[in-house]
């Protein structure tokens, strides 16, 4: 798939949950299904960049100022 057609896709998916959460509809599953894939996709780059990042913890002691 070219870098076109995956614009006009990310662009049509992104149009179509937009509009199913302004219906108050489920999104179509095969659109969830891309879109999750995506995020995958994207999550699995980041952890490879940089790996898994865990600051909850730190987060948490640093709002109860420990």
């Amino acid at each position: 798939m070219d870098d076109m057609s995956t614009t006009t896709e990310l662009m049509a998916d992104r149009e179509d949950v937009w509009r199913a959460v302004v219906e108050k509809r489920p999104v179509d599953p095969e659109v969830a299904k891309r879109v999750h894939g995506r995020a995958d996709e994207v999550r699995a780059r980041i952890v490879k960049d940089r790996g898994i990042l865990d600051v909850a913890v730190d987060l948490i002691r640093e709002a109860r100022d420990e």
